[in-house]
């Protein structure tokens, strides 16, 4: 080997190691930026004749396709289970533990307390006005649970406002760096740091919704919603968010776009196609996924079961439970009075069909004739017949001929059904034998004529009106809890709590006993089901159960998004941790490796320098 090809492999091995030790400075420069990969150079041995060199190949970026695919798919579940735990956290808060000061079930538990005291002395002023006072705790503790709940619906919208926006940030800068990537003429040191920023993109969208991403050969990525939607392929979509106003109970997510009273999302393709990600189920996960979830369903779930604890709470001081009267016959049945049933109230109708078994009927006044055919089974799963009463008849009167032919058609293999006037008769028939009759009606004053021991304690503030239960429009259920109040005519006077009549002695404690009784053994259940994707569930029983149902409902659903949060992100932890070792820098082995290249580019610049003194001397000689 002559010295200028000695010199010249000296030289290269001079350029390899000081482009690798570019390399590794430029690592350990970096070792703590987040989304930095690991480089590495590739030195090429080169065979020319008989002499061979090192030469300085491409610098090359750590990366699995495999292992990323693995993080971007578990980037958007950890989003979601954070999201959702922090809510529910927040709601569990608000709720408060099982038995603690001002929470639902204490509140519940002081105002039975109270009402058991005033049995004992219901002419003791301090008594009644304790029961006022727990009455008023009550009523304000649903209140503020209500306005909590709307609250973090709200907050809901205002995130997904501002998440839109760092979504069409981030696809346009995913843009601009598909642009560069797709320029071949790019250096190599300007590529392998656009692909650490492409993928510190595409994490950071992942982590607002969940995506499909596809890498070209180029290193450019094209993203899709799970449905198939491009985000963006050479340019990117726009996702607009249309804010619905302030939300309330009654707000809810409809697919039709009228009836909706919830924000919408949007996405524009470059086309000009427009998407309605909601509607479409395209955001299942991710942030947004969460926040969507929470304000379409899990809030409103627990909203609507705090309706029906201020349903039931009503109803148990408003509801006067009339029994029909016993016809001997034959052949025998019962007969009741509808007039006093308002819209929402109802009658319940037992009898025993000819296999024996006994089967309960519930029909339900219902003024607004949208809302029929009711829904049957309640969830008592009891048949439910809803009737038009009012204007069914002249002058506004009822159509016993329309209701009857209605009753005698609903239920088929039930009793029989006839009557003049309001006056309905349930007889016994070849198919079944009536078993009890009774209406359930409200009482909307505090002293009647009638000594009826009901009354309107809790009122719905939206027009001073006692609970019934109304279907109408919305429902007067729905978004309840927001707005029950404690009658201002008991506030005034707590007399009322006792005088059924006015004529009432001071000491009677009928209607006392009554409520009382009330509590303990009126049964109730919800409109609705909550927690459909998991089976689904619905509140029954008395006022106590369904208030003890509420707070281990939530309970269980709150500790099961807490725990399902701590399991994802140990499992992103797992992944993250993986990537470190395959993509993250160690400075350790980055320091072994530079002195090694410390060694090897002083032998090279050693080799060069004997070689340069060799053909001074040889030139020397020449001279």
């Amino acid at each position: 080997m002559g010295l200028t090809v000695a010199i010249g492999n000296a030289l290269s091995g001079l350029k390899a190691s000081q482009t690798a030790l570019e390399v590794i400075s430029r690592n350990i420069s970096n070792a703590g930026t987040p989304g930095y990969h690991k480089q590495t150079l590739n030195a090429l041995e080169v065979g020319r004749g008989d002499n061979s060199y090192v030469r300085a190949g491409t610098v090359e970026r750590a990366f699995d396709s495999i292992l990323q695919n693995y993080y971007t798919k578990q980037v958007p579940e950890t989003a979601y289970s954070s999201t959702r735990a922090t809510f529910m956290d927040r709601l569990q808060t608000a709720l408060g533990k099982p038995g603690t000061a001002g929470s639902l079930d204490s509140s519940l538990g002081a105002l039975q307390n109270a009402l058991d005291a005033l049995g004992t002395s219901p002419d003791n002023y301090a008594t009644r006005a304790d029961v006022v006072t727990k009455a008023t705790d009550m009523a304000n503790t649903l209140n503020r649970l209500s306005l909590e709940v709307q609250a973090m619906r709200r907050e809901t919208e205002t995130r997904m406002a501002s998440s839109v926006d760092q979504i069409n940030s981030m696809l346009g800068s995913l843009r601009d760096v598909n642009l560069v990537l797709a320029d071949y003429g790019v250096d190599n040191n300007t590529r392998n740091s656009l692909l650490d920023q492409r993928d510190r993109i595409v994490s950071g969208i992942s982590e607002m919704m969940d995506v499909r991403v596809d890498y070209n050969p180029d290193g450019t990525v094209r993203l899709s919603t799970k449905s198939g939607t491009s985000l963006i392929d050479v340019k990117p979509s726009v996702v607009r968010f249309g804010q619905s106003g302030s939300l309330t109970p009654t707000s809810e997510f409809n697919v039709d776009d009228q009836q909706s009273g919830v924000g919408k999302f949007i996405l524009e393709t470059p086309n000009g196609t427009k998407v309605d990600l909601v509607k479409e189920g395209a955001i299942r996960t991710g942030t947004l996924g969460a926040l969507i979830e929470m304000r379409d369903v899990t809030l409103q779930d627990a909203q609507k079961q705090l309706d029906d604890v201020a349903a039931a709470l009503s109803q148990v001081f408003s509801t006067v439970q009339e029994p029909g009267t016993a016809i001997s016959g034959p052949p025998s049945g019962y007969d009741i009075d509808l007039s006093k049933l308002k819209d929402g109230d109802d009658a319940m109708i037992k009898y025993r069909g000819e296999d024996g078994v006994e089967r309960t009927a519930r029909i339900v006044r219902v003024d607004d004739e949208s809302k029929l055919p009711l829904q049957s089974p309640d969830s008592f799963g009891n048949q439910v017949v809803g009737l038009r009463l009012a204007g069914t008849g002249p002058a506004g009167t009822v159509d016993m001929n329309f209701v009857t032919s209605t009753l005698n058609s609903a239920l088929a293999y039930g009793p029989s059904f006839s009557g003049s006037g309001a006056n309905l008769s349930i007889r016994g028939n070849g198919n079944s034998t009536p078993v009890s009759a009774m209406t359930r009606w409200t009482a909307d004053e505090l002293t009647s004529a009638s000594g009826a021991l009901g009354m309107p304690l809790f009122i719905d503030s939206d027009g001073n009106k006692a609970f019934t239960n109304s279907l109408g429009g919305n429902g007067q259920r729905l978004g309840f809890a927001g707005r029950i109040v404690v009658n201002p005519g008991v506030v005034t006077d707590n007399k009322t709590l006792v005088n059924y009549t006015a004529t009432t002695a001071s000491g009677d404690s009928k209607r006392v006993d009554y409520l009382v009784e009330q509590f303990e053994t009126m049964r109730f259940g919800s409109n609705t089901m909550v927690g459909t994707k998991s089976g689904g569930f619905r509140l029954s029983g008395s006022l106590t159960d369904m208030v003890s149902q509420v707070m281990e409902y939530q309970g269980s659903a709150i500790q099961t998004a807490l725990a399902t949060s701590q399991t994802n992100t140990q499992t992103l932890d797992a992944i993250t941790s993986r990537m470190d070792e395959s993509y993250g820098v160690d400075i350790n082995e980055e320091v072994a490796r530079l002195m090694e290249l410390q060694n090897a580019y002083a032998a090279n610049a050693r080799v060069a320098s004997v070689v340069q003194e060799l053909l001074d001397t040889l030139m020397q000689s020449f001279t």
